[in-house]
């Protein structure tokens, strides 16, 4: 009698794995932002208490993918990665690419879902236009400024004026480092990467745009970066009425109760098989 219960339960376990959702969450931090933003402010530690378990870090060197940390075999897991947050966006985007292909050829993952706070939603969105091929099945982006924001213009200014030449001495040698960047993420124009890529035929995949709405201002107005409608992807021509659109209270920046809100919209997001 024992032993058959140990088969039947084992039968079970086998299963429920089967049918559970394989999901990898890759995290792309924004602008100056560390991948250990998601850990530091326990974004991370809530998606893995809610079932994404946490699978380490990724890193490119001259060897190619290497990854730091504990590995989650089967089942949700999150990552984070290294990306030169300073760079133009499109390296950023080709890397990303890279980590997500190198994911599932070694983990034979299904589905992969990016998470991008800021410019790191912009990267994420050009890596799928980019390379449809590497498989993002779903992007979440947070304060993400989808049709640019003043603050890159304001940017390209101080870096092509006079006053680039003492930013160094200021500790703000990031502007000078960041102008292509800048230029990026400029208000979007016809000659603008973001005129560009906001016209380009993107992926079927699950979007959802998290608009970041300072207490007591009005949704349109947005945060102290981007304002509400660039957040929203629904207002990406190529993505008009394909996109859900979430408000959340706060500035720009990374909150604690984001974890929440993420693991809210990735079970919303991952279809059960």
């Amino acid at each position: 009698m024992r032993t058959r219960s140990l088969a039947v339960a084992a039968a079970l376990w086998l299963a429920s794995a089967a049918t559970a959702s394989a999901e990898t969450v890759v995290l792309v931090q924004g602008y100056l932002g560390s991948p250990g933003t998601w850990r530091n402010s326990g974004i991370a530690a809530t998606l893995h208490n809610h079932g994404w378990a946490d699978s380490g870090h990724l890193t490119l060197s001259p060897a190619g993918v290497l990854k730091f940390g504990p590995t989650a075999e089967n089942g949700r897991r999150l990552v984070t990665v290294d990306l030169p947050t300073e760079a133009p966006t499109v390296i950023q985007a080709d890397m990303l690419a890279h980590y997500v292909a190198e994911l599932r050829r070694q983990t034979g993952e299904k589905r992969v879902v990016v998470v991008g706070h800021s410019a790191g939603g912009v990267v994420g969105r050009l890596a799928m236009v980019r390379h449809p091929s590497a498989g993002i099945d779903g992007l979440v982006t947070i304060a993400s400024p989808h049709l640019g924001t003043g603050a890159a213009d304001m940017g390209r200014v101080i870096g092509q004026s006079p006053l680039s030449w003492i930013t160094p001495f200021l500790g703000l040698g990031t502007l000078n480092r960041s102008q292509a960047l800048y230029h990026d993420l400029s208000e979007e124009r016809p000659w603008t990467l973001l005129g560009w890529l906001n016209r380009q035929p993107h992926p079927q995949a699950s979007y959802v745009s998290v608009v970041r709405v300072r207490n007591g201002a009005r949704p349109d107005l947005g945060d102290s970066i981007a304002y509400g409608f660039s957040q929203d992807m629904n207002v990406v021509p190529a993505l008009q009425g394909k996109a859900e659109t979430v408000f959340s209270p706060g500035d720009h920046g990374l909150r604690p109760d984001d974890g929440l809100l993420l693991v809210d919209l990735l079970k919303r997001m991952t279809p059960q098989v």
